[in-house]
Order: structure tokens, then sequence, then C-alpha cells
């Protein structure tokens, strides 16, 4: 069975259920979790945005997405040592999160991806994109979507 579980979230109430249900399962095959977490690269600041002095450096973004990371994180922690589920957390900047999971379950040598799914079709899958799929099409590591 599953050794190593990845357990991406984005602090959103669909991403934490799943994080809530990733847990469950990993706790009740003796699994161990990595939480991750991809948030936005830093953005080069506008012209318009420089002259509105609306600027932050590129170390203090850095802070602000390493504390939004661990806040993310830490939540997956806390449900994880309730759990009693031996746990690990990373994070990165990304624009592109379906492929930082990719790369976070490969290199933490997880063998299953646990994600939650907006379940989003049609046009709206077409404009917001879909993280899920794009990790069921870029990995080799299985994927256990929750809804």
């Amino acid at each position: 069975m599953y050794r190593h579980i990845l357990i991406p979230s984005d602090g959103s109430d669909l991403a934490e259920k799943a994080v809530e249900a990733g847990i469950a399962f990993a706790a009740s095959i003796r699994a161990k979790v990595t939480g991750f977490t991809a948030v936005p690269e830093y953005r080069t600041p506008s012209e318009s945005e420089l002259m509105a002095k609306h600027v932050i450096s590129l170390a203090e973004y850095e802070q602000q997405a390493k504390r939004n990371a661990e806040r993310i994180l830490e939540r997956i922690a806390q449900r994880a040592r309730a759990a009693g589920v031996e746990y690990e957390a990373d994070f990165t900047q990304s624009d592109h999160p379906h492929e930082a999971i990719v790369r976070a379950a490969e290199a933490h040598g997880c063998d299953l991806i646990f994600m939650a799914s907006h379940g989003r079709r049609g046009l709206s899958a077409l404009v917001h994109g879909s993280e899920t799929r794009g990790v069921l099409t870029h990995s080799t590591i299985p994927t256990l979507v929750y809804r």
C-alpha cells in the first residue's frame, strides 16, 4: 500500500476538507504525510504600481510568502499530530502549482498525491484552469482526487 502521501493545500475551504480526509486516510494505512503548498512567485511591479508606490521589495514579499505558507502548513501539521501521523512540510514559490506539486512529490519520494478538486467543468475549467487536472496529466505518481 502507500507509505508516503503528499497532501497539497492552497488554504481554501475545499483544500482543507481534502487535508482532513487525506490525514484520516494516511492514519488508517499508517502512511507518512508531507504537507505542501505553492505560493505565487514575486511579480515585478508595473509602472503604475511604481508611480502609486504600491510596491513591496523582493525580501518583504518572500517573508510574506513564507508566513502564508507556514500558516497553511501549520493547519496540516496540527491535524497530522492529532491523528498520530508522521509529518513533514514543504513549500515553494511557483506560478504553476501543478508542476510544483509533481516536483515536490517526486523530491520527497511520495507514492501517492492526495488532493482536492474544485470540480470545474466547461468554460469555468478553461478560464480558471485546473491544478488537479495538471497533476493528473503530468504526474506518474498515483493521485487520489477528493471531491
